[in-house]
């Protein structure tokens, strides 16, 4: 997927990264700034533009923050090609896959625009500033809460939940989020023995909450749901097979299918899920994982009921 160095793009993949264990190690995101009512960055619909992918779970969290605010109007998207190329995530020059607001046939051209120039891994989603002709964020969990400053919606971080919805966000994150990401990407046994362990652990941890409550923290959805969801919506199509987190489905669980099957419900929500191109960018060719880029045919699993 190429990264960038002092602003120029070098096409050459630096690969997973790996520990000397053989763990997978996510990069941190490194362009963080904010949006605020105060500035320089103020909540101005028709100012900021998303740079997405619809198979990307962390892009899906901005596109779900998006719909369910009601920001859909406000804020314009860019979707890329489901599988990435040697220039990694590209852009048509019309149709879907094209890019309306800087028309672009590459992702590194955005981040290529950045002052000072910038240097690291080219991920989605990236949030773009129309007016200061500069990416406000490429971290996903900062882009969904500095949303709220628009001042739609419902409040996705309440002052009394708080503290619940980190503790899940800090569960979640590291033996779900990331964690099937540590199993598919793990080069050795023991490494995804104990990924893959994290993930189920993860699982029935939340099959046991929702017996009790209809969403992780209570009764009302939260952003610790928000960032369970794109999981959800990839593990039964994608991670079960391509990153072997096999042990069972989320269709195996009762509770957590009749949970995902709520939110796939919720306005809005639907718009931002494909699952044929989650199989076509999960089982893109790749050395290690799918060496002849085939993609299933299945599963067929009905989400509408």
């Amino acid at each position: 997927m190429g990264v960038m160095i002092d602003g120029r793009y070098r096409a050459e993949d630096p690969g997973v990264g790996t520990n000397e264990r053989g763990e997978f190690e996510r990069e941190a995101s490194t362009i963080r700034d904010w949006i605020t009512t105060d500035g320089p960055f103020r909540p101005e619909p028709g100012r900021y533009h998303l740079y997405v992918a619809w198979n990307c779970p962390w892009a899906h969290r901005s596109l779900l923050t998006r719909a369910i605010l009601g920001l859909e109007d406000a804020i314009t998207v860019s979707y890329a090609r489901p599988r990435r190329t040697a220039d990694g995530w590209v852009y048509d020059a019309e149709g879907p896959f094209a890019d309306p607001c800087l028309g672009v046939s590459a992702l590194h051209e955005v981040y290529a625009r950045q002052k000072p120039g910038y240097t690291g891994r080219l991920t989605v989603p990236v949030l773009w500033d129309r007016e200061t002709e500069q990416i406000v964020s490429n971290e996903s969990a900062d882009i969904v809460r500095m949303l709220s400053a628009f001042g739609r919606g419902p409040d996705l971080y309440p002052e009394d939940l708080r503290d619940e919805i980190d503790r899940w966000n800090g569960l979640i994150y590291p033996g779900l989020n990331n964690g099937v990401y540590r199993a598919g990407f793990a080069e050795t046994q023991e490494a995804y023995d104990k990924a893959v362990r994290e993930v189920f652990d993860t699982l029935d941890l939340i099959e046991a909450q929702l017996g009790s409550t209809d969403f992780l923290t209570g009764e009302r959805f939260t952003e610790a749901d928000l960032r369970l969801f794109p999981t959800l919506a990839r593990f039964d199509v994608a991670y079960h097979y391509a990153f072997k987190c096999n042990i069972r489905r989320i269709l195996d669980y009762p509770r957590l299918w009749l949970y995902a099957r709520r939110v796939y419900r919720m306005p809005g929500v639907m718009r931002t899920v494909d699952f044929e191109i989650y199989k076509r960018g999960y089982f893109s060719p790749s050395e290690k994982r799918n060496p002849l880029g085939i993609v299933p045919a299945g599963p067929l699993i009905d989400w509408s009921h």
